[in-house]
């Protein structure tokens, strides 16, 4: 049965306070597309493209732009801080709700148990003494503070998070291009110069739409994009700050709509800068790009610039991760699909159960690395990657349920009452094209998920996803049993 039929969730506008910003909202949008994958992971994308990768980034931001386009027309209607999982409930079925909550919680709680877990290892770049597992739990107590004072406070850390990732590449784009400029010698030997693009080792496609390497192995500008679509995990969150931002009308479009630019200039344009510096050729993953491009002309301290930067890149995932989750519990517990203690916020509209209880389940996970570390990284993180897709996924299908329950008259607060096209046409953030994207967004995960299972690393994360998703469904169905046990005894 479609929750459209049945009461909609509890709103959550008297509990959570709406105290986010515009700068706020701005810059946590912007930072959640700026991290470690960045900053380290562009070297696997760049391997597997060369610059060709220009063009991945690109179109996997039309993409993800589309996806966030899809909940960001959900969010300006009904701003809530459930964001997918609370209109997959409504506009969907509460199965969908409970699946698409869960599966967002279970993946930020495993993406910061790596963000835990690799955090002494940027703290040991100067204080090698400190053991990694003390670094961890420091920054693990330090953020879950943070998170208790309040989501203004939390949006104020996140924006000055976000300062000093955007000054980074900033820097680096500055000093590329004055290298280039000045035709200042490399390590290399070979010039700075945009025409390296399209003239180094098989020029601007060196290993074209799809090839396969002589040890089986497959490259390509499509087998970039696999790589390339993860990167951009976590710009979703802009959905999820909607319940608490002051005025998520005027400030959602803003950050949004941004999306296409900050892709252009922090993954675009920082590449193609970086492979006009350094060959893409000479890229090979031993460092950072970022550091190999100040590097190859004699400035060394790069790398402990980055390795600051990439603390604090650290810190703000997982800042975020607990915002975010903590939200989640809450809006799960507000629709019946967690336990009713994680519905309950402070004075300050924190949901303090949630902080608390992601939290502790982060620090299991944590420990699971440090005893497991195999496990973790193999299996779990598996998981982890699948499962954003799958919130994708959820998101365009549940945006067309929304849609349709917009044009019946059911939609949500101004829009109630109103019909069909006159309903739709009252959107104040539509997506474009919105009769086709949703497939078109559908389609292009699909080709994503086939390029999956041809790579060896990442055929396990689509093994591990679908056994993830019936993990899922069954849990559902056990908490519906024990709630109707529970009812009936009563």
């Amino acid at each position: 049965m479609s929750n459209t039929d049945a009461a909609a969730p509890d709103t959550q506008s008297s509990t959570l306070q709406r105290s986010l910003k515009n700068r706020h909202i701005q810059l946590i949008a912007l930072g959640g597309a700026i991290g470690t994958g960045l900053f380290y992971g562009s070297s696997d994308s760049i391997s597997l493209a060369g610059p060709s990768v220009l063009l991945a980034y690109l179109i996997g931001g039309l993409a993800i732009f589309l996806i966030v386009r899809a909940l960001s027309e959900m969010s300006v209607e009904d701003p809530n801080a459930g964001a997918f999982s609370y209109y997959a409930t409504r506009y969907w079925s509460k199965r969908a709700g409970f699946v698409s909550g869960w599966n967002y919680w279970f993946n930020y709680i495993l993406v910061s148990m790596v963000e835990l877990a690799v955090v002494g290892s940027f703290v040991n770049y100067w204080f090698p003494a400190i053991p990694q597992w003390v670094s961890a739990a420091f920054f693990l107590v330090l953020i879950t503070c943070m998170n208790l004072l309040g989501v203004n406070k939390f949006g104020e850390f996140e924006f000055w998070f976000a300062i000093i990732k955007i000054v980074a590449v900033i820097a680096m784009i500055i000093g590329g291009i004055a290298v280039i400029i000045a035709g200042l010698p490399t390590a290399s030997g070979i010039r700075a110069s945009f025409a390296n693009l399209f003239t180094i080792d098989g020029g601007f496609f060196p290993h074209g739409l799809l090839s396969r390497a002589p040890d089986g192995t497959w490259a390509g500008l499509l087998m970039a994009l696999v790589v390339v679509m993860f990167s951009f995990g976590g710009t979703e969150l802009i959905g999820i700050t909607a319940g608490e931002t002051e005025d998520p009308a005027t400030t959602i479009p803003k950050a949004t709509n941004g999306i296409i630019a900050r892709i252009l200039t922090f993954y675009v344009f920082a590449l193609a800068v970086i492979m006009a510096v350094v060959p893409w050729n000479t890229i090979d993953g031993s460092s950072s790009p970022f550091v190999q491009i100040f590097d190859s002309v004699g400035v060394h301290a790069a790398a402990g610039i980055l390795n600051f930067v990439c603390l604090t890149a650290v810190m703000s995932v997982y800042n975020s991760g607990l915002y975010a989750n903590s939200r989640m519990l809450y809006s799960l517990a507000r629709q019946g699909n967690a336990p009713a203690y994680l519905g309950t916020t402070n004075k300050r509209g924190v949901p303090v159960a949630g902080v608390l209880t992601s939290a502790a389940i982060t620090v299991i996970a944590v420990v699971v690395v440090f005893l497991w570390p195999e496990f973790a990284f193999n299996y779990l993180m598996s998981i982890a990657t699948i499962a954003a897709f799958i919130n994708w996924g959820m998101v365009v299908i549940t945006e067309m349920k929304f849609r349709k329950a917009v044009a019946a008259g059911k939609g949500p607060g101004r829009l109630a009452g109103l019909t069909g096209q006159e309903a739709l046409n009252a959107l104040r953030f539509k997506l474009p094209f919105a009769r086709v994207t949703p497939y078109f967004v559908i389609a292009f995960q699909l080709m994503i998920v086939v390029l999956m299972c041809m790579s060896d690393s990442y055929f396990v994360a689509v093994i591990a996803g679908v056994i993830w998703v019936a993990v899922l469904l069954i849990a559902y169905q056990l908490t519906q049993a024990a709630s109707s046990r529970s009812s009936r005894a009563e």
